[in-house]
């Protein structure tokens, strides 16, 4: 990872996290242990990958700091929330995430859940606020976004055939789909948000389906990276079980392509990101050393 990419990835950290954790003030009025345990859910060390996106493309394109804050924490929210429910024992079933319990095993399995409800509603309460400085249409453009990203036609349509295709070969095709809905959907979606921070003018229809191209390839890589971690990450590094993917006998491109495949087809991906960047015109080195950072992770 490159040094300018590390600083700007901290930064955008702390600036989603201190959104986050505003979002929970002076919230006097509800359950002391469902609270916690939202807050325990957005207190999880995450890289904010989605929040940095949205804060990357954004700035590229001139977008209000407020604006994006309040779209930054709003993809934390719902990327937060799809974590609790996964790691849920009728879902994947983890007892540990980024090293951490998970929420279910430091609470309870009906606060996990409320947990992760909460999180999602405060989403859209995020992205409904009258505060923003694009058009309420642009607004709206949010709202649609991140629930298309989120549901059906989205991370849960991905989950759902993830699931299905549990103890089951998939075709190829049928994996891409998985992985473009289960993970992809979420990412690209932050690139989505932070063009609708930009006012429109900004943009020329070449360089939204550029930055488009750009999310939905490194999306699926993300996701490519994740499978082959799986199987030669460690579980100290991973702050998760190496091997989780395999024992539960999921769909993975390493299952499916074999190891050495899996990397090529990563490196496909990534190589496609990249020259969708080159036809932009701004500075975009930190999307593609983000892009590079991608598939030579280690957790």
């Amino acid at each position: 990872m490159s040094a300018k990419l590390k600083e700007q990835l901290q930064h955008a950290k702390t600036r989603v996290e201190t959104k986050l954790l505003r979002s929970f003030d002076n919230l006097l009025d509800t359950e002391e242990n469902v609270l916690a345990a939202t807050r325990y859910s957005v207190e999880n060390g995450g890289k904010r990958l989605r929040p940095f996106l949205v804060y990357c493309t954004g700035e590229l394109f001139g977008a209000a700091a407020a604006d994006l804050d309040n779209a930054a924490a709003a993809i934390e929210c719902i990327h937060s929330y799809s974590l609790v429910h996964d790691d849920l024992p009728a879902m994947d079933d983890d007892e540990l995430r980024r090293g951490r319990p998970t929420c279910h095993i430091q609470f309870d399995e009906a606060t996990a859940i409320l947990a992760g409800d909460a999180l999602q509603t405060l989403a859209f309460e995020l992205l409904s606020t009258p505060n923003f400085t694009v058009s309420p249409q642009s607004q709206l453009q949010m709202i649609s976004a991140l629930a298309k990203a989120s549901g059906l036609q989205g991370m849960v349509g991905g989950q759902a055939l993830d699931i299905a295709a549990t103890d089951r070969t998939v075709t190829l095709t049928e994996l891409e789909r998985i992985h473009k809905l289960k993970t992809g959907a979420l990412l690209s979606c932050a690139i989505e948000l932070g063009m609708l921070c930009t006012q429109p003018e900004r943009l020329t229809d070449e360089t939204r389906q550029a930055m488009r191209t750009y999310g939905q390839a490194i999306g699926l890589a993300f996701q490519v990276r994740d499978d082959i971690l799986d199987v030669e990450g460690d579980t100290a590094v991973l702050g998760k079980p190496q091997g989780s993917d395999v024992e539960h006998n999921k769909s993975t491109y390493p299952a499916l392509l074999g190891l050495t495949q899996a990397k090529e087809k990563a490196e496909q991906l990534i190589h496609e990101a990249l020259n969708a960047l080159e036809t932009i015109d701004g500075d975009t080195e930190v999307l593609a050393d983000l892009a590079k950072y991608i598939i030579d992770r280690e957790h």
